[in-house]
């Protein structure tokens, strides 16, 4: 018997005129130990499907589900209020995106998994304790009795993550869902929690359901992949069959869209034409056909069953011997999408051999005091520690690091959200720390920023129209229709969403939007703090494309901040590595990829995602957390 048997799960948002099928008929299973991974676009079901499995859709008539969950021989869909919140965290519990909105930033992170388990089970508050540090210990926090004391802000993004994960397997799930626990986090941190992940399945016999955009993260760590589109799955299989014989053009798709830390420099990706359907407009026939470079006439009006390939893989295509004979250099690349509303653009000189710099960060240093009283007081932090680099005119500039590498702290003595506490920050001549008029209006216009978190970039109390128009009008620009439109196709977002609110849109959608209000006013300097992270990696590749082509067009120069080398690789001219603050190793991104020259860079290339070396890396686990495992699993 399965742990989990999903059975044509059908949720529907809405009623009469306005229902919105988001899943329709989806089946997946899911067996203890496994690790089942379930992929696809944004808007394609899978967060829906899985807050299905914890009965968390609206009620109705809001939203209406339909179809079999099975968990071991109870029906979920039949399960009062109350019996819900008996399975939920005993049961089956989830780690959702954002770790900062699970955590109550009010209570210590033991007092919140204290809490957790008493819900679920009596016992003493002495007992409870003692649960929690075991969770803690469990999911790799150092020093997790510490730890208990400690308030969510007081910890980095990637602890936040683990101690997310503490709080769900504190009760002792039998299942755990994982919505993209890795999205923001930095190479080295995402590797440790996937390890860990992996250890807690095996060592406890949990089941995982992992949500993931990332197709390097499926790769090292998926048992079998589920791909979703338009609310269905639409290929399912083993991992390796699914990777390497895609029998769906649209996995093929997604596939060729991936950027690779092991691919060429500099190269286009292949974005998927088109856009996801409109599930409020149903269609005949294959619902991928819009977008496929396969179709047929058949393919318009006869909606495929998912059939078996070979054994454990099945898919959906009415065409699959084409597909699988199809070589990867038949994937289209997405229209260029460059329309933007016309603006005063600064001309660019041409192109000397060696391009001057645009920004000259000389010898800088951020320091943030520390904290205490009279007689103690707690030591200083050096976020920045006497960096100097140059970003060239007309470039792409990668910054990586780890989380709390500096990366960010020096990009924001730039952007003046923060005063150096010694050196120069010059842009194009300007001396950033104490501009004049024209040069402060000149710095507010050309150098614009696309932040890490979209929840956080839009108001929510603004339409779209009013988030996109703002800086067009605050600098005397032209804000109609035509010109927000013409942004929101540069991103690939319908201009439908002009009339509605940021909550509206997924985290994907919701940083196209963010994108497409620093391109307003057509910056000669982009400032892209974790940019794509948060995209998958369709969309991912039409904004890398798009961003690709503005720096043909306009001679845009980047600040590109990421944690995903392979991105990297696919947009960078030169690299930077930060490490404590300081740049520990830069030059150009081919060279630095060939041979590495610092053992840190080394060591974030090998942790990369997809990287030859990495798809069997495993954390071991310590004697103390063998014996929580064994003592749990019993």
């Amino acid at each position: 018997m399965h742990l989990l048997e999903v059975e044509d799960l059908k949720v529907t948002f809405g009623h009469g005129d306005q229902r919105v099928p988001a899943v329709a008929g989806v089946h997946l299973t899911v067996d203890a130990g496994e690790t089942l991974a379930l992929v696809g676009e944004s808007g394609s079901g899978k967060t829906v499907t899985s807050l299905s499995l914890l009965g968390l859709n609206p009620p109705a008539p809001a939203s209406t589900t339909t179809g079999r969950i099975r968990y071991g021989d109870r029906d979920l869909t039949t399960l009062s209020r109350a019996e819900w919140r008996r399975i939920r965290g005993a049961e089956i519990a989830m780690v959702f995106q954002d770790p900062g909105a699970a955590l109550n930033p009010l209570l210590t992170i033991g007092t919140q998994v204290s809490d957790a388990v008493r819900a679920h089970e009596p016992m003493s508050r002495t007992a409870a304790r003692q649960r929690a540090v075991e969770a803690l210990e469990l999911s790799r926090l150092p020093q997790p009795e510490d730890m208990l004391g400690r308030y969510p802000h007081q910890l980095s993004g990637g602890m936040r993550q683990r101690a997310a994960i503490a709080l769900a397997i504190a009760a002792r799930p039998k299942l755990l869902i994982a919505d993209e626990p890795t999205t923001a986090l930095d190479v080295a941190v995402q590797a440790e929690i996937l390890a860990m992940l992996d250890a807690l399945r095996r060592d406890l016999g949990m089941g995982l359901l992992l949500i993931t955009h990332d197709l390097g993260v499926v790769a090292g760590h998926a048992d079998r992949v589920a791909v979703m589109y338009a609310g269905r799955v639409v290929e399912s299989g083993p991992s390796s069959a699914v990777l390497h014989r895609p029998r769906m053009p649209y996995t093929r798709a997604l596939l060729d869209a991936t950027p690779r830390v092991d691919g060429p420099a500099r190269q286009r990706l292949a974005a998927i034409p088109g856009a996801p359907p409109d599930l409020r407009r149903a269609q005949p026939g294959c619902s991928f056909a819009p977008r496929c470079v396969h179709v047929v006439d058949e393919c318009r009006t006869t909606v495929p069953a998912r059939t078996l390939r070979e054994p454990g893989h099945e898919a959906a295509c009415l065409r699959t011997s084409l597909v699988l004979a199809a070589p990867r250099e038949l994937a289209v690349r997405a229209p260029t999408l460059t329309k933007l509303p016309t603006v005063r653009a600064r001309p660019m000189p041409s192109a000397p051999a060696e391009p001057e710099p645009l920004v000259t960060f000389d010898d800088v240093s951020l320091h943030y005091p520390g904290r205490g009283g009279i007689l103690r007081r707690a030591p200083g932090t050096r976020a920045v520690d006497g960096v100097t680099l140059q970003v060239r005119r007309g470039e792409t500039l990668a910054l990586v690091g780890e989380s709390g590498s500096g990366k960010t702290s020096l990009t924001r003595t730039l952007l003046r959200l923060e005063r150096p506490t010694g050196g120069r920050v010059h842009y194009d001549g300007i001396d950033v720390t104490r501009p004049d008029r024209a040069g402060l209006r000149r710095l507010q216009r050309e150098v614009q920023v696309v932040f890490q978190n979209p929840y956080a970039s839009l108001d929510p109390r603004m339409r779209i129209a009013d988030i996109l128009a703002e800086p067009l009008r605050t600098h005397g620009e032209p804000a109609g229709a035509a010109e927000l439109g013409d942004l929101l196709d540069a991103v690939g977002m319908d201009r439908s969403a002009l009339s509605l609110y940021p909550r509206a849109f997924s985290g994907g959608q919701r940083q196209r939007l963010a994108i497409a209000r620093a391109l307003a006013l057509r910056p000669q300097l982009l400032v892209c703090d974790e940019a794509v992270s948060a995209l998958d990696v369709s969309i991912q590749a039409q904004v890398l494309d798009l961003l690709a082509d503005l720096q043909d067009r306009l001679g845009m120069t980047y600040l590109f901040i990421t944690h995903d080398l392979a991105v990297v690789r696919s947009v960078a001219d030169r690299i930077a590595v930060m490490r404590s603050g300081r740049v520990v190793e830069q030059g150009p991104a081919e060279k630095i990829y060939a041979a590495p020259a610092h053992e840190y860079t080394q060591s974030l290339l090998a942790l990369a995602p997809g990287h030859p070396g990495n798809l069997d890396r495993a954390i071991p686990s310590s004697p103390a957390q063998n014996r929580i495992s064994s003592s749990w699993s019993a």
